[in-house]
């Protein structure tokens, strides 16, 4: 039959239980049990009657026995129904069930010959009937939007859909624990900001009727952040959504999840040994040990990563010598390896750095010492350089760090240079936020700040290829239809 006819079948499944006074969803039902707590310790309910619930995932009839697999959050069971223990209506009934239905079951625990946890049930109350039939061949869709699209469905059929986000729930969990352990406080900051900042984007824009005025979905709470260290707080962390009005690709996704933490009287060193132990931990509390696999190769997360810096990463990766070598000539090596040279010099070196450098950080490591063009809200630490790092691991660039920059009259002047090269058409240049600046007037203790990118940091430890497979409901492009 068509899809269309089994939905209407199952339509008429509906209306004959409402017609026998049993509406599947208008039922409440006490579950005294999870069937992984019953699957994992047999022992302690064998023979004992129990209380379960879940979706129907396969069903085998057999004269006047029927089995059924259902399926709760995080384990398979099989329950027996036979029409002598059941009785003729609890069976009539079941006969109106279907694949994907929504159930209730009392009964008692016991193993079959072949070893098979199973309930025996006494007691059916359905509890959602479902309308249309799960997919027969889920992995075998040839669409993969379609999984992103209809993410409760790829929920449903692929086990190892839901651990990812099991991971990805235990990942921030035990961030959030180990910042908390380190006397951090968990603090939040406005996602519609009158200025974006914190970042070098283009950001989503939106508009309050009541105030009249535009407002920006936050790029980053930095900004905010620091002005909470102005405030006397000194170590302050925010697990926050950002929105960056950017291109979509495996490593990015317009909505993105951030982990963003300031440290005061602490620099970018510090951040380095805490980066360092904080990564150890989680990836072995996650994992169970400190080495993963990602996209087949084995990674190591060490209690010490190693350390490179900017320039030398560009001379050994790259074949560009940025002390030596002119803007010109630059240039002329990007325009032969292919990356496009019409845009700002600063631009081009972040697009070579991206293509030929970051895909050969597979194992943990930092790169530190960035130019200052790139990095307007950092620290200088010697001409032209300023004390940043950012942690690469799997040729996943997996966060941003530095010593932030507490000068004002310093911090003003970034801002101006690039509002100029906003006013010559760099759309991910930073505004000139003067609240920002009448903070730092007050006194910012000198601070180190660390950005985490959580749907990374999940690809990771997921080995997962694209970041939509680690968000539950990536942005796509309207369906066509």
């Amino acid at each position: 039959m068509e899809r269309d006819e089994l939905s209407k079948v199952r339509e008429e499944k509906l209306n004959r239980l409402e017609e026998k006074g049993m509406s599947p969803f208008s039922n409440k039902f006490f579950v005294s049990q999870s069937l992984s707590q019953i699957s994992q310790h047999f022992e302690k309910f064998e023979g004992k009657s129990v209380k379960i619930a879940g979706r129907i995932m396969s069903v085998r009839e057999h004269g006047k026995s029927t089995f059924l697999d259902i399926q709760d959050k995080d384990c398979k069971v099989q329950v027996y129904f036979k029409l002598d223990t059941v009785g003729k209506q609890t069976y009539e009934t079941l006969q109106l069930l279907d694949i994907g239905d929504h159930i209730g079951v009392s009964g008692d625990v016991f193993k079959t010959k072949t070893g098979e946890v199973t309930i025996v049930a006494k007691e059916l109350v359905p509890l959602a009937k479902c309308l249309k039939s799960l997919p027969q061949k889920w992995y075998g869709l040839q669409d993969v939007e379609t999984r992103y699209r209809q993410r409760y469905l790829d929920l449903v059929m692929n086990p190892d859909v839901k651990n990812i986000f099991l991971t990805r729930s235990k990942l921030i969990t035990g961030m959030r624990n180990f910042l908390n352990k380190h006397d951090f406080i968990e603090v939040e900051t406005p996602m519609m900001q009158p200025i974006p900042g914190g970042a070098l984007a283009k950001p989503f824009i939106t508009h309050h009727n009541a105030l009249d005025i535009d407002l920006y979905l936050r790029i980053a709470p930095e900004l905010y952040l620091k002005k909470l260290i102005v405030g006397g707080y000194e170590k302050i962390y925010e697990i926050n959504r950002n929105f960056r009005n950017e291109g979509i690709s495996t490593k990015h996704n317009p909505e993105f999840t951030m982990m963003e933490l300031y440290w005061a009287y602490a620099d970018y060193e510090d951040l380095m040994t805490f980066t360092e132990q904080m990564f150890y931990e989680l990836v072995k509390e996650v994992k169970g040990s400190e080495k993963i696999v990602y996209q087949s190769q084995e990674i190591t997360f060490p209690k010490k990563w190693e350390r490179i810096t900017y320039a030398q990463a560009f001379k050994k990766y790259c074949g560009i010598d940025l002390n030596t070598d002119s803007e010109e000539k630059i240039r002329q090596e990007a325009k032969k390896k292919g990356v496009d040279t019409d845009d700002s010099f600063w631009h081009v070196l972040d697009s070579l750095f991206k293509k030929f450098a970051i895909p050969n950080f597979i194992q943990p490591v930092f790169v530190m010492d960035f130019p200052i063009e790139l990095s307007p809200l950092a620290k200088e630490k010697k001409a032209g350089l300023v004390e940043r790092f950012q942690p690469f691991a799997g040729g996943l660039e997996l966060g941003n760090a530095y010593s932030e920059l507490s000068d004002p009259r310093e911090q003003e002047k970034r801002f101006t240079k690039q509002t100029q090269m906003r006013d010559k058409g760099d759309e991910e240049a930073h505004y000139l936020d003067k609240d920002f600046i009448t903070a730092l007037e007050y006194g910012m203790p000198p601070t180190a700040g660390l950005g985490i990118g959580i749907d990374r940091l999940t690809m990771l430890l997921t080995d997962s290829k694209s970041i939509r497979d680690v968000i539950l409901f990536p942005l796509l492009r309207p369906e066509v239809k």
